[in-house]
């Protein structure tokens, strides 16, 4: 299995193949649930103090927080993707 790291911002990385959502942390429900898991200790902020733009549902059930905006986050994942397919030669 091929270990995928995406930055989440400020030094802050995560598994490529774990995260299930990212979502805008905007909305009613998305901060009930950001504040159960905090209550459940499945939080994990690395936002560095700043202000929250994204929220990444992992499927170990972490939630986690980032500074980044959700679109540059999918941005990474794509270029992720596609230096991943660009890099296999055909044999």
């Amino acid at each position: 299995m091929d270990l995928r790291l995406i930055n989440i911002g400020f030094g802050n990385f995560v598994s490529a193949h774990r995260v299930v959502a990212i979502v805008s942390p905007e909305s009613a429900p998305i901060r009930r649930f950001i504040q159960e898991a905090r209550d459940a200790s499945r939080l994990v902020d690395a936002t560095c103090g700043r202000r929250t733009r994204a929220v990444l549902v992992t499927d170990t059930e972490r939630v986690i927080l980032s500074a980044i905006q959700p679109e540059t986050i999918v941005h990474r994942f794509s270029q992720k993707d596609a230096t991943d397919s660009g890099s296999h030669s055909a044999d």
